[in-house]
This record gives C-alpha cells, structure tokens and sequence, in this order.
C-alpha cells in the first residue's frame, strides 16, 4: 500500500548564493509575515520541518534552508567544516532579516550551529530554541593524531552511499530508526531525502560529511559562545533520545552547559526520539508557537 502525506501548506522554492555557495531554501506562509528560521541537522534537508509547519498556525513566515552538501544544495568540493556554516546561516540572515534580529529554531547539528552562531553574534538574534542539540562530548587532545590520520586516509579514498532499493525500503527503515513515525511521514521524509541519480535511488547528502572530522570538539569554545547568548533560549528534549550515545555522552556536563545560557527554558517532548520534529510535530509547533510568540 502506497501512503502519501498531505501537506496543509505548500512551500516555495528559492535558490540563493551565500558565501559564493548555491544554495537551496524552501519558505511557508506569507511573506510580510513575522519570519522564524528552522535549520535542520547532519543528514537531513529542510522539507524535514514540513509537518511542524503544517501543526504550527498561519501567523509565521517559515525559512528553512538546506544546508550546503544536503538537500537540493550544493555540495562542497572536499570536507566539510562548522565554521563554514556559521557564515552561511549568517549571509542567510542577512539576506532575510538584514535589519532586525531573528527567530531561530535549530535540530541537532542546526541547533549546534544556531548556539555558537547566537554568541558570536547576539546582536543577531532575537529567540533561540534549541531542538535535540546542546553540544558534542567534548574531545580529548590524545585523539588529534589518530582524527589527522583517519581524515588524511579519507581524503584519498572519500566514502559513499551504496545505492538504495526504493523508497519504500527506505520508509521502512525510517519508521525502524524512529518508533512512532506514521507510514505516510516515513514515505514522505524517504522521498526528501533521495533523488534518482544514474539509474539508482541515492540520498541527497554528500557522503563525505561521513568523513572524520579532523577539528576537535572543545567544549570549553562552546561554552565560552553560550555565555555571551543575550538572546531567551528554550532547550527542547525528546524524551525516548535520553538513552542514545549521543546523550550519553554530554550527561555529565549538562548542569555546566546549562548555567551558560542566562535565559534557559527547558521542555520534555514524550514519546519521540531523536528526530521529533517527525515524531511529535504537533507537540514540538505547540511549543515553538508558546515560546516564539
């Protein structure tokens, strides 16, 4: 049986340069209305948000782009570098919101980003949710040579996707990955994230952000960009997430991540994983449109 999602509102598609990259950005709503940017995470496009825009009320402009290297945006010619996406998600504000500060809302790796990009530039932002993203484990010094030397491997020999059966296949495996997706999501998340490509189904993401990173994680760099956020900040977990490495990993320094934001509120998302915005999209607008309001 074929399962179609049936969007309530249908995004534009527009195509920019930013920091001499094309780029991809889809946009909801009414463009006089008041914007909220959503920057989705590592090995997700921007239609990730759709069914959080169809849960949230007609009042936004949406802007979500994709990110260089996912989705319909262009691909870097070699690795991939964090640093590269704080200056792109600020030519996109500029671009957008060149006279007043923005409403940010990021997932994993886009809120990784929108955090950092929220201390570098305060001035810049005006509300900041955070979603399933509140940094890395923090890195060793001990693991440079061995990051330098896997990296250096890759750059010859840059990994691949090995092509995909269908998107039916890949549906399957999304609602195998994320226990309370609903089969016409699935389908419709498999669809965004594939294009046919030489014959065979492939993911839209260059492979090579599966490259090791060579810049360690300092979480004190981190912290030290937190603490000039002047910005309110809601921190949005997912509850089923709690267990996974990723949490794991950070547990013991959550208290001292929290204390760096001077305005945090922190809400609990029940019966979602790691990708809530697929899970629990009614759940997760309801505290958006709260807290953005």
């Amino acid at each position: 049986m074929t399962y179609l999602y049936q969007a309530r509102r249908q995004p534009r598609s527009e195509r920019h340069t930013f920091n001499g990259h094309d780029y991809h950005v889809l946009c909801w709503g009414d463009p006089a209305a008041p914007m909220l940017f959503l920057l989705h995470g590592w090995m997700d496009c921007a239609a990730s948000f759709q069914f959080t825009v169809d849960a949230l009320d007609d009042s936004w402009q949406i802007i979500a782009p994709d990110w260089r290297g996912f989705g319909d945006s262009a691909w870097n010619s070699g690795s991939y570098y964090s640093p590269d996406y704080l200056a792109d998600l600020d030519a996109l504000l500029q671009h957008y919101s060149p006279h007043a500060a923005a409403n940010l809302a990021g997932h994993s790796m886009g809120s990784m980003v929108a955090g950092l990009y929220a201390g570098i530039r305060p001035e810049r932002v005006a509300k900041l949710a955070l979603l399933e993203g509140f940094g890395l484990a923090p890195s060793r010094s001990a693991e440079a040579p061995g990051r330098y030397g896997n990296w250096l491997k890759e750059k010859r020999q840059p990994p691949a996707f090995a092509p995909l059966q269908g998107v039916d296949e890949l549906a399957h495996k999304l609602q195998g990955r994320n226990a309370h997706l609903p089969p016409d999501r699935a389908r419709y998340m498999a669809t965004a994230l594939t294009r046919m490509q030489d014959g065979a189904l492939r993911y839209r993401a260059d492979p090579r952000h599966k490259m090791v990173n060579p810049v360690l994680y300092r979480l004190e760099e981190a912290m030290a960009c937190w603490r000039r956020i002047t910005a309110p900040v809601l921190w949005v977990v997912a509850a089923e997430a709690l267990e996974t490495p990723l949490a794991r990993g950070i547990a013991t320094t959550l208290d001292e991540r929290r204390t760096c934001f001077a305005q945090l509120q922190e809400v609990r998302i029940e019966q979602a994983g790691h990708m809530l915005q697929w899970e629990q999209p009614e759940a997760l607008a309801a505290q958006l449109q709260r807290f953005f309001a």
